[in-house]
């Protein structure tokens, strides 16, 4: 009996695994088709960027020629960045890391951004030509403003305190140099 009642639990146990791996979570294919959808608002990011950037610290300006790659992931519905900033003797002087989401049931977009030892998630908000994400800092915000004309990347950073003028603290302008298939492309095959 008590042989027969461990049988019958372990088979129980087999059909409850069973069970479970037959009702995962199937893909959610109108989200899909939404994040698709609004990513490809940003597709002109899509490739490999270069020029000048400056950044006023409170050292001085802070120059640097910044290189930008950019591509989707996840079947379109994730866009990922990597921002890189070489100084003039080569170094990297900036390097940031981010992706950029979109949520169906909020009908927003997210920047998940990694830079000089910070993270955080940012609303970002596409527009006609480009597009503009914030930074609550204190009694501050940091906007960045990037618009795309006649196939130049211009982008600027501004600090804006109530009852002050905005702040200009950073700006970069970069040409598209090519296409990159980073990250998706090139990865690990099966066999």
């Amino acid at each position: 009996m008590k042989r027969m009642s461990s049988l019958a639990l372990g088979a129980a146990l087999a059909l409850l695994g069973a069970g479970n791996r037959l009702e995962g979570q199937a893909p959610d294919r109108s989200a899909i088709a939404a994040q698709q959808s609004a990513l490809a608002k940003l597709d002109w990011m899509n490739g490999q960027w270069r020029g000048p950037a400056v950044t006023q610290t409170p050292g001085g300006e802070h120059k640097v020629i910044q290189t930008e790659r950019i591509g989707p992931m996840l079947d379109d519905t994730i866009k990922v960045l990597e921002g890189k900033g070489y100084n003039d003797d080569g170094s990297v002087g900036f390097n940031a890391f981010g992706v950029i989401s979109y949520d169906m049931s909020t009908r927003a977009y997210t920047l998940h951004s990694h830079a000089q030892g910070r993270v955080g998630d940012f609303p970002l908000v596409p527009t006609e030509h480009g597009y503009v994400w914030e930074i609550a800092a204190g009694p501050a915000t940091i906007r960045y403003t990037a618009s795309l004309a006649d196939g130049s990347w211009h982008e600027t950073g501004d600090r804006l305190i109530p009852g002050r003028p905005p702040q200009r603290f950073f700006e970069m302008t970069l040409a598209r140099i090519g296409d990159t298939r980073w990250p998706a492309g090139d990865g690990p095959k099966p066999r």
